[in-house]
């Protein structure tokens, strides 16, 4: 049973930065994607990167640029390096895995952007 635990949420101003780090249970080069989502209040989940096990990056166009997915093989670790942050990106940010034919989802950690 694969477990994925989100840390690095919290409070920061508009422009500021944080990082989201997702701890996977098993080998993170055993999955052949992994990414992140987010959740804003009263509204559906979206995606927001995936980081492909080749190592290949995509973003969805509001965050490209701002945000970057990376994956520390060796600590078995996702982030996800935000900057530039702006009130929108308030949500509820979850860590996603795939390794056919599962899926797996952390439990998700807040970050509020707000002055």
């Amino acid at each position: 049973q694969v477990q994925l635990v989100e840390s690095g949420g919290g409070l920061v101003q508009p422009g500021g930065s944080l990082r989201l780090s997702c701890a996977a249970s098993g080998s993170v080069s055993s999955f052949s994607a992994m990414g992140w989502y987010r959740q804003a209040p009263g509204k559906q989940r979206n995606w927001v990167a995936t980081i492909l096990s080749a190592g290949s990056a995509n973003y969805v166009d509001h965050v490209m640029g701002r945000f970057t997915i990376s994956r520390d093989n060796a600590k078995n670790t996702l982030y996800l390096q935000m900057d530039s942050l702006n009130p929108e990106d308030t949500a509820v940010y979850y860590c996603n895995a795939l390794k056919y034919p599962f899926e797996y989802w952390g439990q998700g950690t807040q970050v509020t952007v707000s002055s």
